[in-house]
């Protein structure tokens, strides 16, 4: 039994129908979960259906938490964690096991004694179950593929935006701090007009007024769109060369990263 469950909570082999029906009721469910979770929000919407929303909260809850329990008890039909105990933590410990994991936690927390006044926070964490659909899409592991294949470079790049996001505000407070004391009032505070710059946003809620601070800002504007097309190039090279290797090892859907049959 418990290695016919540990098949079906997994994502469903070719022919499995019992895992492939698991499989699409949990998505539809995390789906639906997202969906009352937003709704929840509008004030017409929880005035008329909120308690209805509160009993689908509920019963979610509870498939979720047989899901996770059924993971737990079921994983040592794994070899990789076929310890009792040992297996079991170690793949509880597994990001999306910590996911499932958090999925369900903001619905307990109360019961706990937590400030009833974090309700409300906790409640909106239940949109991260949608983070939940990726065991089932390989496409979502590709990216993480991609990530940690590119992450030496993205480091890299980071620290630069970094160094120049300090940089930038440096020399702007000490441009625009004599003649607008309140706006540019620290390096700190100067940061926040940095980044707008950099990610090229500009709210206009800062804006330099000295000739020297308009030709600073203008250079750190130019600089801030080359900086931040690095990561683009970066991960768009990650993602050929993935495509490439999974090519390589296999005819693979370059949509949904599946191998094809």
């Amino acid at each position: 039994m418990r290695r016919r469950v540990w098949e079906i909570v997994e994502v469903a082999h070719p022919g499995d129908r019992a895992s492939r029906a698991f499989d699409v009721f949990i998505l539809v469910l995390i789906f639906l979960n997202v969906l009352a979770a937003i709704l929840g929000t509008v004030g017409s919407v929880e005035a008329t259906v909120g308690g209805s929303l509160r009993i689908f909260e509920v019963l979610s809850v509870a498939v979720f938490t047989v899901e996770y329990a059924a993971r737990l008890w079921s994983c040592v039909e794994d070899p990789r964690f076929s310890h009792p105990f040992r297996g079991r933590a170690a793949y509880a410990r597994r990001g999306l096991l910590v996911i499932d994991l958090v999925a369900v936690l903001p619905f307990y927390l109360p019961f706990l004694g937590l400030d009833l006044r974090s309700l409300r926070v906790l409640r909106l964490l239940r949109v991260l179950r949608i983070a939940k659909i990726g065991r089932y899409y390989s496409s979502l592991d590709l990216m993480r593929r991609v990530f940690v294949s590119k992450r030496e470079e993205l480091v890299l790049v980071t620290a630069l935006m970094a160094l120049l996001l300090v940089l930038s505000a440096s020399v702007l407070y000490f441009c625009e701090n004599p003649h607008q004391p309140d706006v540019f009032s620290s390096i700190p505070a100067t940061m926040w007009w940095s980044i707008a710059t950099l990610t090229t946003v500009g709210y206009g809620d800062m804006y330099p007024v000295t000739v020297l601070g308009k030709v600073f800002a203008s250079i750190i504007a130019i600089l801030g769109i080359g900086m931040f097309a690095l990561p683009t190039g970066i991960l768009g090279a990650g993602f050929v060369d993935e495509l490439q290797r999974s090519r390589e090892e296999g005819d693979v859907c370059p949509l949904c990263g599946r191998r094809k049959l």
